[in-house]
């Protein structure tokens, strides 16, 4: 049931039998060079040096006693992550070659791309407009019209050709301008009307886009999840707007810890009394990210493989086998992060198996994308805040983290990649480096279009400076407006909720005019259904559009 965090189907008992790395699909890592840098080299962040302890009454001090043995220092190396490799042990730091326009980034759902309209995303801070045009093939334009940097995802689809709504220029296929409403019947459009593109590829229903335009697109680069073409594989797929940098996003998807805490009860797989020390097992370090293993301390038959792969692909991957067939099942939380710009991030959730639960199928689809909404609802509180301190204090996360070995330790080997590859990032925040933003945050004050004004006041509209106090009603905002079914759900329960209350009224109005006991008896028992389906309509809108708040915050 718990279909929305790569973590909380973990908490169930099953049998898992021994796999390997590639049976759990994993992608061949593709080694690049790497560069060995001194710690000369490195910026002086000081070393976190932290006592925790009372305050005296202040008497003239006693000659201060001498510092006590490096006993608790034993103790912290003994529980928290320390270096993990003889060049980090020495103070040298891996640096390999790196950089992010050369990677293939998770732009949309493909069942949720609009037919009729064009779709403006963004990538860190490269700002882009997705569409399909007369042909159904994909287009992907840099969002800026050549005219007045006019947003062409503010346009309109003609015949299909996007149009900008600002002059009405129109452009279609390789960004060639073929319409200037102004231009005098005799001239010729400009050679330079033309926009910037960027290659697309649809593959496994997640269109991907290659940012470089200095290198040509690299498909031994392109995403492929074995488990996502096995036969008889389904699986659940959403998309989520979050008012976080997805560094962090990333931590969370990986932290098994926190999931027994935070998501206690939700869907009856979490439950905080689960909490426990965890085993992790790295098995594999390269320049492209990490892979290993981790489970319970108390079940060490169980384990699932997690792998993380550039630029921000993250995979949570079992495998169980049926006791009585025999037959093997295979289980995936597949997580596909996308910068979209200082402290924001797109998340496409997709979780599923070649076995599916027959609970899980009493259920609409609808209702597990609200339960994936609550869940990181439960989590951005902290998240956003620790988005705003990591900006604030402007030093690696381990002058500011307490790693421990047993519930840490992707979240140490994630920091400890970015060290390598930071460089080669627009800005990053490392275990050891950092490399702030060079750009402001864009705050969008005024969009235009569906989201319109309201959204200038959304989490996910902010930057990393921003107060992040989640919004009472943007859960439509982050997940809705980006999901087709989940908007066809409101608005069928929106109709049936008119056409429900208007039927109540006429059968009240109806029962106050008639005159016999019987049929009045019979109309204003019709009407109390009907006004009973109006609730259930209403309450069926709110799961979908209101925001999760805990117990003790609530009013």
């Amino acid at each position: 049931m718990a279909l929305f965090h790569p973590f909380l189907s973990h908490y169930s008992t099953s049998l898992l039998s021994p796999v390997t790395h590639k049976q759990l699909g994993a992608t061949q890592p593709q080694p690049q060079p790497l560069k060995l840098v001194p710690v000369a080299h490195r910026p002086p962040f000081p070393t976190r040096k932290t006592k925790c302890g009372a305050v005296a009454d202040i008497k003239p001090a006693a000659p201060a006693p001498a510092p006590a043995p490096l006993e608790d220092d034993d103790e912290d190396h003994k529980v928290l992550v320390g270096p993990t490799s003889e060049q980090e042990r020495r103070g040298e730091r891996i640096v390999a070659d790196y950089d992010w326009t050369e990677e293939w980034y998770p732009l949309y759902l493909t069942q949720d791309i609009p037919e009729d309209a064009p779709l403006g995303l963004t990538v860190f801070d490269k700002q882009l407009v997705l569409y399909r045009d007369g042909n159904g093939v994909l287009q992907c334009y840099q969002d800026r019209c050549p005219h007045r940097l006019a947003k062409l995802s503010e346009g309109q689809l003609i015949d299909g050709r996007l149009e900008c709504l600002y002059h009405g220029w129109q452009f279609e296929g390789a960004g060639k301008c073929v319409k200037i409403p102004q231009l005098p019947a005799d001239a010729k459009i400009p050679k330079s009307a033309c926009v910037k593109t960027y290659e697309v590829r649809d593959s496994q229903g997640v269109v991907w886009v290659w940012m470089s335009h200095k290198t040509p697109p690299n498909p031994a680069k392109l995403p492929w999840f074995e488990n996502f073409d096995r036969p008889g594989f389904q699986d659940t797929s959403t998309t989520h707007e979050l008012p976080y940098d997805h560094s962090i996003l990333l931590e969370n998807l990986m932290d098994p810890a926190h999931v027994p805490i935070s998501h206690d009860r939700t869907d009856w797989s979490a439950k905080r009394e689960d909490a426990q020390p965890l085993r992790f097992e790295v098995t594999e370090r390269t320049d492209r990210g990490f892979a290993g293993w981790w489970g319970k301390t108390t079940d060490q038959s169980a384990s699932s493989f997690l792998r993380f792969e550039a630029p921000c692909s993250l995979q949570n991957n079992r495998e169980i086998v049926d006791d009585k067939t025999g037959e093997t099942h295979y289980f995936s939380g597949l997580f596909l992060c996308r910068p979209t710009g200082q402290g924001k991030s797109m998340l496409i959730v997709r979780f599923g198996g070649t076995k599916r639960s027959p609970l899980a199928k009493l259920f609409p689809k609808w209702y597990f994308h609200q339960n994936a909404g609550k869940v990181f609802e439960q989590d951005m509180g902290f998240l956003s805040s620790q988005n705003e301190i990591l900006m604030k204090e402007k030093v690696p996360t381990r002058n500011l983290y307490l790693n421990l070995k047993s519930s840490d330790t992707w979240v140490a080997e994630y920091r400890k990649w970015m060290d390598k590859v930071g460089h080669g990032m627009p800005y990053h925040f490392g275990h050891s480096t950092i490399s702030l933003p060079k750009e402001p945050a864009v705050v969008e004050h005024a969009p235009a279009g569906l989201v319109a004004g309201v959204s200038a006041s959304l989490p996910a509209k902010g930057g990393i400076g921003t107060m992040h106090a989640p919004n009472l009603a943007n859960r439509y905002f982050r997940h809705v407006v980006h999901c087709k079914e989940c908007r066809n759900v409101v608005k069928a329960f929106q109709a049936w909720k008119n056409y429900l209350s208007a039927v109540a009224v006429a059968l009240t109005a109806l029962a106050i005019l008639i005159s016999g006991r019987q049929w009045k008896a019979l109309l204003l028992v019709s009407a109390a259904v009907c006004s009973g389906g109006v609730y259930a309509c209403s309450a069926a809108v709110a799961l979908n559009t209101t925001n999760f708040i805990r117990t003790h915050r609530r009013l």
